[in-house]
């Protein structure tokens, strides 16, 4: 699975996901950190990236296009670091792979996490 870390999440998420043996890459490396989301969207479609963020636009654009991808996972919650939710970001990873795979809307908190399949 390759995931594309919008720029709303810290760069620190590149290698904490490198080290569980997920591909990642940084959006700032690959684009513009203006870029309106839905250019990532279509970078991440046309690139078989998961689009990994904290900001809630990708859910709505996903919704308004009844898009069957890209996966995105959203993280819902105050302190997004690695070293605060990273545990909980990849066992939520782990569980929802095959929906990722299909097509997914992944959101996760330090408590739970939820899955909604495509086109939501």
């Amino acid at each position: 699975m390759k995931i594309l870390i919008d720029v709303s999440l810290s760069p620190q998420w590149v290698p904490f996901l490198l080290k569980h043996g997920l591909e990642a890459v940084h959006w700032s490396t690959v684009g513009q950190n203006s870029a309106p989301d839905y250019e990532i969207l279509n970078h991440a479609e046309r690139h078989g990236f998961v689009v990994f963020t904290h900001d809630l636009d990708f859910g709505m654009i996903l919704a308004v296009r009844k898009s069957r991808g890209p996966s995105v996972i959203q993280i819902r919650d105050q302190d997004v670091l690695p070293a605060t939710i990273g545990a909980a970001v990849v066992r939520a990873i782990e569980t929802a792979r095959s929906h990722l795979d299909s097509g997914a809307l992944v959101t996760i908190d330090s408590e739970r996490q939820r899955i909604r399949m495509l086109p939501l």
